[in-house]
């Protein structure tokens, strides 16, 4: 799947992670970092992202809990991303 410039992963043969799949979210002021493990703690994606692919990037991933790092901007990342779908952030 592609998003732009940004190239979205094969999550272990299927086009989309597994609802038990988490992600964290390094916010910063013009590179993001993700970063996705299964259930079991296997690493799935750990990927770079510019502010104009976020949330792109989160609009064609499955549903999942996203770990957002406490600072000034969380609540309004939170919030952008409970937009784009079912995804909930903490």
């Amino acid at each position: 799947m592609d998003v732009g410039a940004v190239r979205l992963p094969r999550f272990r043969g299927a086009n989309h992670a597994d609802d038990n799949d988490n992600r964290g979210f390094d916010i910063a002021k013009s590179v993001f970092q993700v970063h996705g493990v299964d259930a079991g703690g296997q690493v799935l994606i750990r990927r770079q992202l510019k502010r104009r692919y976020v949330l792109a990037f989160f609009q064609k991933l499955s549903p999942c809990l996203v770990g957002i790092e406490a600072c000034a901007s969380a609540h309004h990342w939170s919030r952008e991303l409970q937009a784009t779908g079912s995804h909930r952030a903490v």
